[in-house]
C-alpha cells in the first residue's frame, strides 16, 4: 500500500519500501512508480493514462523518500532543482566498523560495468567523479550510524564508496558479504526541495526501518528532530 508523505496537484512524495523497484525494468516486477500512477488514477477517477513524472530514484534494496511530479511543469522544475543540487537528499546508513572518522568527504571515480559499479583511477574511460560527505552519529557493536549527503548522484554511489573506504553497508548483498535476511541498512531519510509552484521550501522526513537501525533508535530520533526545520 502506497505510503504518502505529501500530496497536492503538483507534487507527490512517498516512502519507497526496501526491495521494491522505483521504476519498472526488464524483470517486469511491480514498481513504486506503477503503484503511484494507479493510486492517482483511482483517487482522481481518471479513465485513461495519468501523468506522473519520476524525478529521482532509489536503488531497489534501499527504502526512503521519493518525490514525483503530478504535472509536466512540476517535473521540469523539480528536475532542475535536482540538477543544480537545490534539491537535497540525505541518507542514514549503518556500516561495518566502528572505527570511522567522525566526519569527512570521500571523492572517487566510479565505473559502471554491466550494472556493477567499482572504484577506478581518475581518467579511466567512462568513469564518473563521485563525491559524498558523511558525519558519524553513533558507533555500537562494531557498526556505525552515518548521516550522508551527496554532492553527486552516481549509480550505487554510497554503497560503492563506503565499501571502498573499508566500511561496507550492513546487509548490502551486492557489495558486502552479509547473510541474507534483513534489508540493506541504507535509507533516504531526508528530502529538501522547493515546491514547484508555491516556491516554498519544504523538508520531508522518513524514519528508517529494519532491525539494523533499531539499535540506534535514540540517535535517529535526535537526528530527525534536528533535521525538522
Amino acid at each position: 500500500m502506497l505510503k504518502i508523505v505529501y500530496e497536492d496537484n503538483h507534487l507527490l512524495v512517498v516512502v519507497k519500501p526496501p526491495n521494491l523497484l522505483t521504476q519498472g525494468d526488464a524483470t517486469g516486477d511491480k514498481s513504486l512508480f506503477d503503484e503511484a500512477k494507479e493510486y492517482i488514477k483511482v483517487t482522481c477517477q481518471k479513465p485513461g493514462d495519468v501523468y506522473l513524472g519520476l524525478v529521482h530514484r532509489l536503488d531497489r534494496p534501499v527504502g526512503g523518500l521519493v518525490a514525483m511530479a503530478r504535472t509536466s511543469k512540476a517535473a521540469s522544475r523539480l528536475s532542475e532543482q535536482l540538477r543544480t543540487h537545490a534539491m537535497q537528499r540525505e541518507y542514514l546508513a549503518v556500516v561495518h566498523g566502528a572505527q570511522i572518522a567522525h566526519t569527512g568527504t570521500c571523492t572517487d571515480w566510479l565505473l559502471d560495468e554491466n550494472g556493477t559499479v567499482r572504484v577506478v583511477q581518475s581518467g579511466t574511460p567512462g568513469a564518473k567523479e563521485a563525491v559524498l560527505n558523511w558525519h558519524t552519529l553513533a558507533a555500537r557493536n562494531n557498526t556505525a550510524l552515518l548521516h550522508i549527503r551527496l554532492e553527486t548522484g552516481r549509480k550505487h554511489q554510497i554503497r560503492v564508496q563506503l565499501k571502498n573506504m573499508g566500511h561496507p553497508i550492513v546487509q548490502d548483498m551486492r557489495y558486502g558479504d552479509d547473510t541474507p535476511g534483513e534489508p540493506i541498512a541504507l535509507w533516504g531519510a531526508v528530502l529538501r526541495l522547493s515546491h514547484p509552484t508555491k516556491k516554498e521550501d519544504m523538508t520531508f522526513l522518513s524514519r528508517p526501518q529494519g532491525k539494523t537501525f533499531a539499535q540506534f533508535d535514540a540517535e535517529i530520533d535526535q537526528f530527525l528532530n534536528e533535521a525538522n526545520p
